[in-house]
C-alpha cells in the first residue's frame, strides 16, 4: 500500500485538519456498549487520533497504531500522543485487546488480502471482544483520489467477517464525507447475530 502511504505522508497536517472533527459519536457509542469500563482498545489506522482521544477521555486504555510516518509525527506534535507504527498487511503488535476499532483504515487493503487481514485482527481480539470496521459502500476496487480503495456492500462485509470467524452483531449504512458507508460491529464469540439498518 505504498501509494496510499505516500498519499497520507504527503500532507499529514491537512489530513489531520480535515478529519479530526468528523463526528463518529454514533459508531463509537455502539462500539463501547460492547465493552467493559476501562477495556483495552486498539485504534487500528488511527490517523488523526480523533477516536483515540474520545476513547481515552471516556476512560478506556487505548493503543493508537498507524502506518503513516507523517501522521504519527503530526499527532505527536499536536496532541502529544505516541502512535505505534503498524503495517496493516503484516500486523505484529505482540498483544491482544478487548476491542479493536478500525475506522476507515481497512478500506485501502486489496480485496484478495482482506480475508488474511481479518483473521489477523481476530487473532489480536480477546474472546468476547468487539471489533468495529467501516468501508465505503459499493463494489469499486482500484485507485481513486490518489489512494487504493476496496468498497464493500453490506452483504459483502458480513460474509467477509463471518468467513474470518467473527460473529456479526450488527451492520448499518451511514452518510459522511460526501458518500455512504457500511459499518459493522462483530465479536470474537458466539453471540447471536443481529442486524440493524
Amino acid at each position: 500500500m505504498s501509494l496510499t502511504s505516500d498519499f497520507y505522508d504527503s500532507d499529514p497536517e491537512g489530513y489531520f485538519d480535515r478529519t479530526f472533527g468528523a463526528d463518529m459519536s454514533d459508531a463509537r457509542s455502539r462500539f463501547v456498549a460492547c465493552l467493559d469500563p476501562g477495556a483495552s482498545i486498539l485504534d487500528l489506522g488511527c490517523g488523526s487520533c480523533r477516536d483515540t482521544v474520545a476513547f481515552r477521555d471516556a476512560g478506556f486504555d487505548v493503543t493508537p497504531a498507524d502506518g503513516s510516518e507523517g501522521m504519527r509525527r503530526v499527532v505527536r506534535e499536536r496532541l502529544g500522543i505516541e502512535v505505534v507504527p503498524v503495517d496493516i498487511a503484516d500486523m505484529r503488535l505482540g498483544r491482544t485487546f478487548d476491542g479493536i476499532w478500525a475506522c476507515a483504515s481497512l478500506l485501502h487493503v486489496p480485496s484478495a488480502e482482506l480475508p488474511g487481514v481479518m483473521r489477523s485482527i481476530r487473532a489480536m481480539l480477546r474472546p468476547g471482544g468487539a471489533f468495529f470496521c467501516c468501508f465505503k459502500l459499493g463494489t469499486f476496487e482500484g485507485i481513486r483520489d490518489g489512494r487504493f480503495y476496496t468498497d464493500l456492500t453490506e452483504e459483502g462485509l458480513r460474509i467477509l467477517l463471518g468467513d474470518a470467524g467473527f460473529t456479526v452483531r450488527e451492520t448499518w449504512v451511514s452518510d459522511g464525507d460526501g458518500c455512504r458507508w457500511v459499518n459493522a460491529i462483530s465479536a470474537h464469540d458466539t453471540v447471536e447475530t443481529t442486524k440493524t439498518v
